[in-house]
């Protein structure tokens, strides 16, 4: 049987705004330049013949489109057991938690309080158990640990409690050796890790155009250990970009064109995604809504561009400014996360995240697991299937049967969406039964109901003991002693 599908696509951009804006992109980085704090970054320019003025490296075209003709157009990251669970590139769509939340939004108390080792255990034991989320990411920061080791407290709590790829990051240059020394662990080795990559590393230019010591070194260091970059442009339109989203596309391609430079000169052919999370600044607060419609028409734009540029693709949506789950929350992160799936955006973070990405509440990464199961099932389309459908109209007729019929029974599951029970289809006295609850009211009870379940796929004793050595000897050199409580 054959199955024919038109995939449905959203586009705001033509190919020649995205030629234009490449463009411009290119002649931004040779007019205007960029600021690089890093100097082995600034080595690596000076040295491909990107000249220093008034402090600014200014960076040929022709250096730029050589770095991105060298990047791969397809990036593999495999879980713990070594399948493949992230295949980046065209229009392939994954999901997984926003990351980097400060806070997170008690599903018992309903207040937002500082985050937890344990809320990160809770977190990574979740994701692991929803299919929709391809990914774990470090989405919560936890604020019980010396600051100085949260980077790579939160891998070690993902590593130890999830098989899922983990998208991380760094907030201090001496994290990245003890976190790929982790992941290594976990490998096996660091050539087992550089083939088959267990995380991807954000990281995050400052606008505008601008690399801080800490982030190009993040680049670097991706790059020459294999590990997929993944770069995170965050243009504020009027604040630190132009308020056009046209031109604030621009300078993320410019910013991002000067990432892929970096690390393309610290290893030719190492994988990068193109990515970001740009925001409208809201005049009237002074704040950055990530769930406004321009913000998100901005990410639709960039992964236009990124994708003219035969690039891997992520951004940040899914989420939501709201406080609480709400209705603004169901609102802003069900349109972010379809218009990501129908930009084909490869790697979507974002679910789970409220007030400004400072937040992440478990209640509302379970409801948006379902939004991002109804967004993939949309990019599935409707199939055209193979068969003669007016005889099979006439049959289904005839005999008045259709729920038992051999056509309804070979296709219901595949074709029709089956959501949890978190999302309401029963009658209205069946749901008055069932005790009359909210849909943030049934995701608290699941909550509660699968972290009480047993956790599956524990890791060998010797690897589990290989990543508490090393988390042990990065407490003890910043004053700890003891690993983190993690219940």
């Amino acid at each position: 049987m054959t199955n024919e599908v038109l995939r449905p696509r959203v586009g705001l951009l033509s190919e020649r705004d995205l030629d234009e804006i490449v463009g411009q992109a290119c002649r931004t980085l040779e007019t205007v330049g960029v600021l690089v704090e890093n100097t082995d970054a600034a080595q690596l320019l000076a040295e491909a013949g990107a000249p220093m003025h008034e402090g600014r490296t200014r960076i040929p075209e022709r250096l730029a489109r050589e770095a991105v003709a060298s990047a791969p157009r397809r990036i593999a990251v495999y879980d713990r057991t070594g399948q493949l669970a992230l295949d980046l590139g065209e229009d392939r769509v994954h999901f997984d938690p926003g990351s980097a939340a400060i806070h997170l939004l008690d599903s018992t108390t309903g207040q937002r309080r500082d985050a937890t080792v344990k809320d990160v255990v809770d977190l990574t034991r979740l994701v692991d158990g929803l299919d929709h989320y391809a990914a774990q990411s470090t989405a919560l920061s936890p604020a019980d640990v010396p600051k100085e080791v949260a980077d790579r407290t939160r891998l070690w709590v993902a590593l130890r409690h999830g098989r899922k790829p983990v998208v991380t990051g760094t907030f201090l240059k001496d994290g990245f050796a003890p976190m790929r020394a982790m992941l290594a662990a976990v490998r096996g080795s660091e050539a087992a890790l550089a083939e088959m990559p267990l995380a991807i590393f954000d990281c995050c230019p400052s606008p505008p155009l601008k690399w801080s010591d800490l982030t190009a070194q993040a680049l670097v260091d991706c790059a020459r250990s294999g590990i997929p970059a993944e770069l995170v442009s965050m243009p504020l339109t009027g604040a630190t970009s132009p308020v056009t989203l046209r031109e604030a596309i621009v300078q993320h391609c410019a910013e991002s064109l000067s990432g892929i430079v970096i690390h393309q000169l610290a290893r030719p052919g190492a994988p990068i995604v193109y990515g970001g999370a740009p925001s409208a600044f809201d005049m009237r607060h002074g704040t950055t809504p990530m769930g406004a419609i321009e913000t998100m028409m901005i990410d639709i734009g960039y992964a236009q561009v990124g994708k003219h540029l035969g690039l891997p693709t992520h951004a940040y949506m899914g989420l939501s400014d709201a406080k609480v789950v709400d209705y603004q929350a169901g609102l802003e992160s069900g349109i972010g996360a379809v218009l990501a799936a129908l930009a084909g955006i490869n790697m979507v973070s974002g679910p789970g995240m409220l007030d400004f990405l400072t937040t992440q509440s478990l209640d509302k990464l379970l409801l948006d697991h379902e939004a991002c199961g109804m967004a993939l099932r949309l990019v599935r389309g409707i199939s055209r299937r193979d068969g003669d459908v007016v005889s099979l109209l006439g049959e289904l007729v005839s005999k008045g049967e259709f729920l038992s019929h051999p056509h309804t029974r070979r296709h219901f599951r595949t074709e029709l969406g089956l959501p949890s029970a978190l999302i309401d289809r029963a009658t209205h006295g069946d749901w008055e039964q069932a005790g009359a609850l909210s849909a943030r009211q049934r995701s608290a009870r699941d909550v509660g109901r699968r972290l009480a379940e047993p956790e599956g796929s524990p890791l060998a004793p010797e690897t589990q003991r290989a990543l508490d050595e090393i988390l042990r000897a990065e407490l003890a050199r910043h004053g700890g002693a003891e690993l983190p409580a993690m219940s």
